[in-house]
């Protein structure tokens, strides 16, 4: 389970190769099912729901807390791995601790919440009149939440206003736009999000900053 196919294809290509490297092939000896919410949350159940059906061995779950907790909702039984997470999962309340999960769900995390302070900090460095910043999250996602709390955080000690600027599914236009638009002078921090479609997981936007 993914958010969709073009942001996930190098990590899931990686886990073919492993595969693989281990005697498994794609088609011959494993059969792989695919399934995708596409930037539609509400999917994450559906989908959850359907991999149980099809009994499949385990679940490999990429994308954060919302498919994860749709996973573990689905089954008590079928392993869940979590991949690229983003989040503390005990915080989350997703295992009991690192050495000792308990339950079904295991996998990685890169903690990436708890660097957003650290990024703002960055942020400041390269623009030492910054004053003001837009941080772009979605409230339903608990590692964005997280990572704004981390955020509003290490602002004050940096005399930094923050500007949360929610990002839903249905944003048509550029998030980014809008916010030039309508507050000048502003740098645009996104929080990892995947209905923001950018090449990287961070990308730091500047308008009139000079």
């Amino acid at each position: 389970m993914a958010g969709d196919p073009a942001s996930e294809s190098t990590r899931f290509e990686a886990i073919g190769l492993a595969l693989r490297e281990r005697g498994y092939i794609e088609g011959q000896n494993i059969a792989v099912e695919y399934r995708y919410a596409e930037g539609k949350p509400g999917r994450n159940q559906e989908l959850a729901a359907e991999l149980v059906r099809l009994k499949v061995d385990t679940i490999v779950v990429a994308g954060g807390d919302p498919p994860i907790r749709a996973a573990m909702n689905a089954t008590k039984t079928i392993p869940i791995i979590m991949v690229g997470v983003g989040l503390d999962p005990v915080v989350a309340g997703l295992v009991e601790s690192l050495a000792r999960p308990g339950g079904n769900v295991t996998g990685i995390t890169n903690l990436g919440p708890e660097l957003g302070g650290k990024r703002l900090e960055l942020l400041k460095e390269a623009v030492p009149k910054l004053a003001r910043v837009a941080v772009l999250h979605e409230q339903d996602n608990s590692n964005n939440v997280l990572e704004l709390k981390e955020v509003q955080t290490a602002a004050g000690a940096l005399k930094l206003t923050i500007q949360p600027w929610e990002v839903r599914a249905a944003f048509t236009k550029s998030p980014y736009k809008m916010i030039y638009r309508k507050l000048p002078k502003t740098a645009a921090l996104s929080v990892t999000c995947p209905h923001v479609k950018l090449t990287g997981s961070w990308k730091i936007l500047l308008s009139g900053m000079k």
